[in-house]
């Protein structure tokens, strides 16, 4: 009796250790949880010593034990994790084995080009922002999408989405070329039809638009304003298609020797849209050319109040009174450039 009595007690003690290293909490840390993050071509080695610099794990050797048996050593997954306090060796090696990656927020929005895009995109994965400048900015990349090189930052819609910190440039594109098809196809499509304008030619004249107004209330408003200059062959003398032109989008003032620049987003000097988009714009400049508003103004200027809104005008007479009223303030406080 005694010797089996002591037989189970072994047995109950080595099926409790058994226990204790797969089943019982081992991750314990000051936060309540805590974002850990294994690089490509990252070996166990380093994830234990990552584990171990971060004070994530109580018992070095229950986790090596628990992840070996799992051979998690010989399937070690990159990826951006987000570790919670309470966790067993059995949960943390499966989330590790599994790759189960804590998504990121990936935004992006104010965006004139696609280097300045890939600056903003790249801080939120594992590739820096030079290689997703250099992928993003192939010459070739366009046409895989049907695309030209002046057309191709109509693919990118800005938004928030949800991507893995380990998402390479390429991805990145197939991505965005997925949503741009979810975001067009559709209501916007038929707006866009009814308009007799391409995908590509609202986002360029939407791209003008976020460029012109300070206030999305405006937008539709100052589409209109260029919807009725297109129509009647007018050039639409928007003024941030010379900077764009000019590659310098800070001037405050355009003077009439900008306007001579030979350039074919000169649109003082050549009529209709030019070839592509001067910015990434907003869904907000985008849904404003879908839908308009109708109204019958051909010239706009800034309001010499600079509240940021502008002051509409029918006629060029009126137009010149009100860009003269700006011109004045622009003069009081000595904007000459």
């Amino acid at each position: 009796m005694s010797m089996v009595f002591l037989g189970l007690v072994v047995m109950v003690i080595l099926v409790y250790k058994l226990y204790s290293r797969i089943f019982v909490t081992n991750v314990s840390m000051e936060a309540e949880q805590e974002l850990f993050y294994i690089p490509t071509g990252s070996g166990f080695e380093f994830v234990m010593d990552g584990l171990e610099q971060k004070g994530i794990i109580e018992n070095q050797k229950s986790f090596r034990w628990v992840a070996l048996k799992k051979e998690y050593d010989k399937n070690v997954k990159p990826g951006r994790y987000k570790i919670r306090n309470g966790l067993s060796n059995n949960d943390l090696v499966n989330m590790l084995r599994l790759g189960n990656q804590d998504p990121v927020m990936v935004v992006f929005n104010n965006v004139r080009s696609l280097n300045h895009m890939a600056g903003k995109v790249a801080s939120y994965f594992e590739t820096d922002s030079a290689a997703f400048a250099e992928y993003l900015v192939d010459s070739e990349l366009p046409s895989m999408y049907g695309f030209d090189g002046a057309t191709f930052t109509s693919m990118f819609i800005p938004e928030t989405y949800e991507f893995f910190w380990t998402t390479s440039p390429e991805e990145f594109a197939e991505r965005m070329y997925r949503e741009y098809e979810l975001f067009w196809d559709g209501e916007r499509d038929r707006k866009a039809k009814k308009l007799e304008l391409t995908r590509e030619e609202v986002v360029t004249l939407a791209s003008i638009v976020d460029e012109e107004t300070l206030y999305n209330d405006e937008n539709a408003k100052v589409a209109g304003l260029y919807l009725n200059r297109l129509e009647d062959g007018i050039p639409l003398q928007a003024d941030p298609t010379l900077k764009f032109a000019l590659g310098d989008f800070s001037r405050q003032r355009i003077l009439n020797k900008d306007k001579e620049i030979d350039s074919p987003y000169n649109t003082y000097k050549f009529k209709g849209l030019p070839p592509g988009p001067i910015t990434i714009p907003s869904v907000s400049a985008i849904d404003g050319v879908l839908d308009f508003e109708k109204h019958n103004y051909l010239f706009m200027c800034a309001k010499a109040d600079f509240s940021g809104y502008h002051a509409f005008a029918r006629s060029y007479s009126q137009h010149q009174k009100n860009a003269r009223e700006y011109q004045r303030a622009l003069n009081k406080r000595r904007i000459y450039r």
